[in-house]
């Protein structure tokens, strides 16, 4: 709580409430005219006697009872969930024609446990103020709308920054193989982007504001970012930010009022947030074998038009996304991305953000493995994400313990899959009608003198075309066990079958049926024939099943090796 907008150039007790530029704050050198009081303020020694001295004043910026060293910034304390007392407050009448102004600031509010409203109108946050004492204190307005609550945060996933799909991998494909192999300043390709966008234009904040030509300070200033490509160099002009010292000056920054009459340095005085905006993008069930790589500087884009701000990464949280470190330096780096128990957060905090723009962070990450599908490595799945901004928490009432501030977590969407590997082959005629007769012998050949891992797995066996009589085709079938590296899957449509050598279940005949068939292998390397014979044998005719996976099918989605011609 201050009294009558202390400030060091207000000498008029000027209205700042809405400026056109920042006014220029104290620095730490200059005299303060902002005297802290600690709490609770009867213990503050400088208001004894202070009597009726600001009787009749209005000019309170520099002189009289709260100029002079006597106290005017005072620091409230939060009592119980929704309330904050300031105790043994001194508080002058200010005589028959004059006004005294007592501002109230750095309040935050539980938006999450408001909610967003589903109307028109949005959800007002109110707060009601009330003065006890020993001399009646009139209030016209006791209760105020002092907030709204508006949805700050959007995001998606993306394979590419126009392209919104999901990206899918295949365990037997590798992905950023030299990649994978590094540790850390390794280089690679974008395979799957983060975005999170402002719910409105100044949702961004950096942690203080910045001014020309000022010292002593927080962070940075505005970037000089250069972005060369999805994950290039940047550069990063890095500057300190001054005090904001000026009540009702709407800095947009994530530290609210700030003053060195309250103690400490700049960095260290009521007020000063301890991080800008941070956005963690939480990653979960992250398979075994998978490594996650992020960039350590991203520049922002701009959603509405203007000069965007930037981010950068932030290293060692929890998953909460609370603590750690900014990255530093001028240069963007992927970074490798801690992942515990299948949990990895990515965090970025807002380092320098535009209020007047729409603003977005696209993430270019990496998803990184070494394919080695005989020991299910990767493994196979699909990793959610969900966006928000850190540090999460469900305790939505008062705590001395959880972070402050602390909001509610993100709803978690697929991220990427990683899928089995599978071969597709097709037989483009087989029959059991009218004497004739089909056999088909599908094999696993990952069992080879070239080194490559055996792999097992399932087959799936879908029929299309009818049976004798205009009746139905079969329903799909899948073996109930897998097919091991060097068997072959072997069955007639007339009697069924089963693998040799192995057991991988029965096939069920399909008698009279006629059309086509589509097999699909959970294994990647499969070939198949079929043997097409007439009544008494007399007419046969063999070939060998066509492979839809070559390179440049987009048909099956998977990359296979087509060896029949």
């Amino acid at each position: 709580m201050l009294i009558d907008e202390p400030f060091a150039g207000n000498t008029q007790n000027s209205n700042l409430n809405n400026p056109q530029s920042a006014p220029v704050p104290s620095a730490p050198t200059q005299p303060a005219t902002q005297v802290y009081c600690p709490v609770p303020a009867t213990s503050c020694p400088a208001i004894v006697g202070l009597g009726v001295q600001g009787v009749g004043v209005l000019n309170q910026g520099q002189t009289g009872p709260y100029g002079n060293g006597k106290p005017n910034v005072f620091q409230g304390t939060q009592t119980v969930n929704n309330r904050v007392d300031w105790l043994g407050i001194p508080l002058d009448a200010p005589g028959t024609v004059g006004t005294r102004t007592l501002r109230i600031t750095n309040v935050r509010a539980n938006a999450c446990q408001l909610g967003v409203s589903s109307t028109l109108t949005p959800t007002q946050i109110f707060m009601l103020i009330t003065i006890n004492g020993s001399q009646q204190v009139t209030l016209v307005n006791p209760q105020i709308v002092v907030g709204a609550v508006t949805q700050g945060l959007s995001s998606s996933v993306r394979t590419s920054g126009s392209v919104s799909t999901v990206p899918i991998f295949s365990q037997c494909i590798p992905q950023n193989l030299t990649l994978a192999q590094a540790v850390t300043g390794a280089t690679g390709t974008s395979n799957v982007l983060f975005r999170a966008q402002e719910g409105f234009s100044s949702s961004f904040k950096s942690r203080g504001y910045a001014a020309q030509g000022s010292s002593g300070g927080l962070g940075e200033t505005s970037p000089g970012v250069t972005a060369t490509g999805p994950i290039g160099s940047t550069t990063a002009d890095a500057s300190p930010i001054p005090l904001q010292n000026v009540p009702g000056f709407p800095y947009n920054t994530e530290s609210g009022f700030v003053s060195t009459a309250t103690g400490g340095s700049a960095t260290g005085a009521i007020g000063v947030a301890d991080f800008g905006t941070r956005i963690m993008f939480s990653l979960a069930n992250v398979g075994a074998g998978v490594q996650i790589f992020a960039p350590s500087i991203v520049q922002l884009r701009a959603v509405t038009g203007g000069t965007p701000g930037y981010a950068r990464l932030v290293t060692g949280t929890d998953t909460a996304g609370n603590g750690g470190s900014v990255t530093t330096g001028t240069t963007s780096a992927l970074t490798a991305v801690t992942v515990s128990g299948g949990a990895a957060p990515v965090v970025y905090e807002i380092i320098s953000a535009n209020p007047s723009v729409v603003e977005a962070l696209d993430v270019p990450a990496v998803v990184a493995f070494v394919s080695n599908p005989g020991n299910n490595l990767p493994a196979t799945g699909v990793t959610t994400v969900g966006a928000s901004f850190p540090p999460t928490s469900t305790v939505a009432t008062f705590s001395a313990t959880a972070p402050i501030p602390r909001f509610c977590p993100g709803t978690p969407v697929n991220a990427f899959s990683i899928v089995v590997c599978q071969c597709n082959l097709l037989f483009p005629f087989v029959t059991n009608q009218a004497g004739y007769d089909t056999g088909i012998a599908i094999a696993n050949t990952s069992q080879d003198p070239f080194g490559t891992t055996p792999q097992a797995g399932t087959v799936k066996l879908n029929y299309y075309g009818g049976t004798t009589g205009g009746g139905a085709a079969p329903p799909a079938f899948t073996t109930t066990a897998s097919v091991a590296a060097g068997s072959e899957l072997i069955f007639t449509l007339s009697g069924g079958g089963g693998c040799q050598p192995g057991t991988c279940g029965t096939v069920p005949a399909t008698p009279g049926f006629q059309g086509y068939m589509i097999a699909q292998t959970n294994f990647q390397f499969c070939h198949a024939f079929s043997f097409i014979t007439g009544p008494g044998l007399q007419v046969a005719e063999g070939y060998l099943a066509i492979q839809l996976d070559a390179v440049g099918l987009e048909r099956t989605g998977q990359v296979g090796e087509n060896k029949g011609r």
